[in-house]
């Protein structure tokens, strides 16, 4: 069937999600999802958009969704691009914003489909190394470019970048889009959505997967000058006119307006975040600053794929990366609730014999 194929479909090396296994009783610590469901209001307003208007079609603008991002974070409506998850939103960045003469810029280390979204859309680009702590330095972006883009905190590290260096990344790149991905930003890193109003090159994505808990329900947005917006709307337009549907919308816009459900359940994970990293420490591992719903670590003794596999053993999913070699002992682990933490802390001492 490969001679049927476009002649770019041969070139691509499709992005591999975190393992989603069809196992009972699993404790699932590899793709970050939410250890908490998500809020009772945006259950209530699922069940009551489980109606006849289900005949008609969504809103092809979003309005209800744009307005409520944009109240929230103190913009205009027309400041704010939605999609299906985060994903779909860059995948729109990349296409209108950063497909330009000068290569595309972000870490040697980061999310695996960066390279993948630019091997699709004919996107020339160069990685820049982290440096020897894992961190996202700066001055390493001060070259030609034809736009920045970067996790914040960066993924998998988990390390954040702090606001006042991405604001002077912002000041020395005025003419050419940074994009910060902060789909982790709620878990204790600074957001860089308080720059947007004095920096029209800057865009940033948002995702509810993560701290809203509504991954199932794939709804992700971006938000930036207007100018930008229009660029995303322009291809969003020539692709899918009714991208976000009645029930992403209705539970979108609940989610927002349940502000002391989302203040709880991310102080509760970042405090388990911070326990997780004082007892994986007293076992022997060396764990990097984390501003994100998971931690990255690797034991001072035993290799990270020999972890993995024999956490698997005790029904624990963790994600291990083979590649780059920087990182072959790592694991990345998401922070569960307490009693997901505990299994892994316990599976741990086990293949351990501690």
């Amino acid at each position: 069937m490969s001679k049927l194929w476009s002649p770019i479909v041969h070139t691509l090396t499709p992005y591999v999600p975190g393992e989603q296994p069809k196992i009972q009783n699993l404790i699932k610590l590899n793709t970050n999802e939410n250890p908490y469901g998500p809020s009772p209001k945006v259950i209530a307003a699922l069940q009551a958009e489980a109606a006849d208007s289900l005949r008609l079609y969504p809103d092809p603008d979003s309005s209800r969704m744009k307005a409520a991002i944009a109240e929230y974070h103190g913009l205009q409506v027309n400041q704010v691009f939605v999609g299906n998850g985060s994903d779909e939103v860059l995948a729109h960045v990349f296409q209108a914003l950063l497909k330009h003469d000068s290569p595309l810029l972000f870490p040697d280390i980061t999310y695996s489909f960066y390279p993948v979204y630019c091997g699709l859309y004919g996107i020339q680009y160069e990685t820049v190394p982290l440096n020897d702590q894992f961190e996202i330095d700066i001055d390493d972006y001060s070259r030609p470019n034809g736009g920045i883009i970067f996790p914040n905190p960066n993924a998998p590290t988990g390390i954040p970048l702090p606001l006042a260096e991405i604001e002077r990344l912002l000041q020395a790149n005025k003419d050419s889009v940074v994009v910060v991905d902060e789909a982790y930003v709620d878990f204790g890193t600074e957001s860089a959505v308080a720059l947007i109003k004095s920096y029209p090159n800057l865009l940033v994505t948002h995702t509810y997967s993560k701290s809203r808990s509504l991954a199932g329900l794939r709804v992700g947005y971006a938000v930036g000058d207007a100018n930008l917006i229009e660029a995303l709307i322009r291809v969003k337009d020539s692709f899918n006119s009714y991208p976000i549907d009645r029930f992403a919308e209705a539970g979108a816009v609940a989610a927002l307006q349940d502000e002391a459900y989302f203040q709880q359940t991310r102080q509760q994970v970042i405090a388990s975040r911070e326990q997780l990293v004082t007892q994986m420490q007293s076992l022997g591992f060396d764990i990097l600053p984390s501003g994100a719903n998971f931690i990255f670590a690797r034991h001072s003794q035993q290799p990270g794929e020999e972890i993995a596999a024999k956490l698997r053993e005790h029904a624990v999913l963790v994600r291990h990366f083979k590649k780059p070699a920087r990182i072959a002992d790592f694991l990345r682990i998401t922070v569960g609730n307490n009693m997901q933490n505990d299994a892994l802390i316990q599976a741990l001492k086990s293949y351990l014999s501690i």
